[in-house]
C-alpha cells in the first residue's frame, strides 16, 4: 500500500478510528490531483465528495452581487474543507468557491460513505463536528476582524504574515483586498500611506517591507 493509500493516517482525528471505520474509507475513497488555480467548487454546486487535503492549499473565497470577493478561509494539507462537510449535513448548494492555490492532492470519499459514518460512526461523527467547531470558530474571528478592527492594523498584520520572514511579498492590491474584505482603492490609499512613513516599498506586484518593527507593533493592536 502506497502512503497515499495510507491516507487516513495523516489526519489525528481519523488515525484514531476503528480499524473497520478506516478500512472503509480507505476502500471507498479515490486519490485525486488537481493543478493550481482550479476552481474545485463552486456556488450553486451540490457536492458529491468529502475532501481531505493531503497536499498543496485551497482557498476558499465569498464573491457577492457586485463582485467584490473576501477570502474566508484557507485549507491546508491534513485538514478538510467545513463548507463542504456543512452543505453535506443540510443537503445544500455551495454558497462561496474554493480555488487551488498550489497543485493539490487529496483524498475524496463519496456523499452516501459520508452519510453512512456520519449516521453509522460515533468517532467518525466527533471527528467532524470537531473539525467544524474550530473552523467556525475561526470564521467568527474572521467576522470580528472585518466589521470592528482597523483596517490599517489588519493590513500591518497580513503583510507580516504574507512575508514569512522574507522582506518582499509577491502580491498586489487587488490581491490584498480580497485577503482583507475591502475595495482596492481602500487598500491602495494605505499602502501608499505606509509607504509615506517609510515602512514600506511598492513596485509592480510587490510590497517590500523596510520597517518590520513599525509593522509589528501597528499589528499587536490586533491581539
Amino acid at each position: 500500500m502506497t502512503d497515499a493509500q495510507k491516507w487516513v493516517e495523516r489526519f489525528p482525528g481519523l488515525s484514531r478510528l476503528e480499524p473497520t471505520i478506516k478500512q472503509v474509507l480507505l476502500s471507498r475513497s479515490a486519490i485525486i490531483e488537481v493543478p493550481k488555480g482550479v476552481t474545485i467548487f463552486g456556488p450553486g454546486n451540490s457536492p458529491e465528495n468529502m475532501l481531505f487535503l493531503l497536499d498543496g492549499t485551497v482557498r476558499v473565497q465569498q464573491v457577492s452581487d457586485t463582485g467584490h470577493e473576501i477570502v474566508l478561509y484557507r485549507i491546508q494539507a491534513g485538514e478538510s474543507c467545513v463548507l463542504t462537510t456543512a452543505c453535506l449535513l443540510a443537503f445544500e448548494n455551495y454558497s462561496a468557491e474554493g480555488i487551488s492555490e498550489t497543485p493539490i492532492q487529496a483524498a475524496a470519499i463519496p456523499r452516501e460513505v459520508f452519510d453512512q459514518l456520519v449516521s453509522q460512526s460515533k468517532s467518525f461523527r466527533d471527528f467532524v463536528f470537531a473539525a467544524f467547531s474550530k473552523r467556525i470558530t475561526d470564521l467568527f474571528l474572521m467576522i470580528d476582524e472585518v466589521a470592528f478592527q482597523r483596517l490599517d492594523v489588519r493590513l500591518a498584520d497580513k503583510l507580516l504574515s504574507l512575508s514569512d520572514g522574507q522582506d518582499t511579498i509577491i502580491t498586489t492590491h487587488q490581491k490584498l483586498s480580497v485577503e482583507l474584505g475591502t475595495a482596492r482603492e481602500v487598500i491602495s490609499r494605505q499602502l501608499q500611506e505606509f509607504q509615506r512613513r517609510g515602512w514600506i516599498e511598492q513596485a509592480r506586484g510587490s510590497v517590500s517591507l523596510l520597517d518590520r518593527a513599525r509593522l509589528e507593533k501597528l499589528a499587536d493592536h490586533n491581539s
